[in-house]
């Protein structure tokens, strides 16, 4: 019985073979054909492994710095936490990414904010704005400018306090680098949103944080131009941008934003264009003013250089009691006196030497005289008088002798001949030969 079901089992194929011998053969084949798939399946995994352990390898630039973020948070600390230039290897996306940051380039960022409107219809061809177009007052909405303080009378003083304001226009240039990449990536917010294929996060730095750098600049110049006048914000290059400078950075800093301000140039600065008549003229008094107070000093140093010395200044601050110093500083002061002063001095000492000589001198001779005058007083008295008399008839030009002194008339020529030449003149004439 079951040998009649085993061959009622069996059946012939188209062929004339048995389907099992069929079947076994298909089964091989698929057999080997799944086998030679595995194979190649598991190369491409291999492969598919490599390049993503490859993917790993990263570059960073000579201008710029890397931060590595595990799974969206800075992977170390510190400056482990920075990769400096070259190759370096991190685990793929999406376990590691790498942010690099530019920080040798340094970005120029123009700011117009305080610059009146320009509407290119209105200009000319070299720059200028049509007369016509400027208009009688300031746009608020449309025109930009700077409030600075007024002229004031004694010295510097805080704007509100006896001063009032002026209006400028001016134009910045801020040029700023990111000198931290930890705080800029921490501290300063980066849409990656606007990353667009083919772009990284460099390429997005600009568009994100120019407008927060724009913010505290324009801060830092309304708080810095308060303190200057119109003529100092026009005339000035270099103290106002950097005193802007300085007020941007330690904003920067107070918010730990990584960026360094590296320089700050004020590139044009103008007045209101409605009044400019009235402050081209206010500058030329100014020029005058300054060229008046310049040639004051200046000669005021000549005659104080003339008449002292080097020392004008310290001897006249001494005689004003506007400085004090010690008994030898002042001796040692005097005695470099020099010009009229000291000339003056000189004549001064001559004169004394020569009173006190003519003094020791008339003392002698009197009292070389005594004894005789003791025995014969009308005789020495007579003898004084005839040699004062010749001291002083022979320094006269012309002399009248009165021939009668007992006649009740006398009559004198006052108006001498001018032909005649005084005596002093002859001298003079005669010593002028001999030379």
């Amino acid at each position: 019985m079951a040998e009649e079901n085993k061959d009622s089992m069996q059946q012939v194929s188209p062929e004339g073979g048995p389907v099992g011998q069929e079947l076994d053969a298909a089964g091989k084949s698929l057999a080997e054909a799944l086998r030679v798939s595995f194979m190649i399946l598991k190369v491409i995994m291999v492969v598919l492994a490599v390049l993503f352990l490859l993917s790993g390898f990263k570059v960073v630039e000579s201008d710029e710095r890397a931060i590595v973020l595990r799974f969206g948070k800075v992977r170390g600390a510190g400056e482990n936490a920075i990769l400096r230039p070259g190759w370096h290897w991190i685990f793929p996306y999406p376990i590691d990414e790498m942010v690099r940051i530019p920080v040798e380039k340094r970005v120029n960022l123009a700011i117009d904010s305080f610059w009146y409107y320009e509407d290119p219809k209105d200009l000319l061809p070299d720059g200028s704005v049509r007369r016509a177009r400027i208009g009688e007052t300031l746009k608020p909405t449309k025109d930009g400018y700077c409030i600075v303080r007024g002229e004031q009378t004694e010295g510097r003083i805080a704007a509100g306090a006896g001063s009032d304001y002026n209006i400028v226009h001016s134009k910045w240039v801020l040029t700023y680098q990111i000198t931290d990449p930890i705080r800029f990536f921490q501290n300063v917010y980066v849409n990656m949103d606007d990353i667009e294929p083919g772009q990284n996060y460099a390429d997005v730095i600009g568009k994100n944080v120019e407008p927060v750098l724009k913010s505290l600049f324009e801060d830092a110049v309304v708080r810095s131009m308060v303190n200057y006048t119109i003529d100092e914000a026009i005339a000035s290059k270099d103290t106002i941008p950097n005193n802007v400078r300085q007020l941007l950075q330690q904003r920067l800093d107070e918010i730990e934003s990584g960026v360094r301000a590296a320089f700050v140039q004020m590139s044009n600065s103008i007045w209101p264009r409605q009044v400019e008549e009235a402050f081209i003229e206010s500058t030329k008094a100014a020029q005058r003013k300054e060229t008046a107070i310049r040639e004051a000093q200046t000669y005021q140093d000549k005659m104080l250089n003339e008449a002292v010395g080097a020392v004008a200044e310290d001897l006249l601050a001494l005689v004003l009691g506007e400085k004090e110093v010690s008994k030898e500083q002042e001796t040692f002061l005097w005695s470099q006196l020099a010009g009229k002063a000291q000339e003056k001095i000189a004549a001064a000492r001559a004169y004394r030497r020569e009173v006190v000589e003519s003094a020791k001198a008339n003392a002698a001779y009197l009292q070389a005289i005594l004894p005789e005058y003791r025995q014969r007083p009308e005789l020495v008295l007579h003898n004084i008088y005839v040699d004062a008399i010749e001291n002083i008839l022979g320094s006269v030009d012309e002399k009248v002798v009165i021939d009668n002194p007992t006649s009740k008339e006398l009559r004198i020529q006052l108006n001498r001949d001018p032909a005649i030449a005084p005596a002093s003149e002859e001298k003079k004439e005669g010593s002028n030969t001999k030379q």
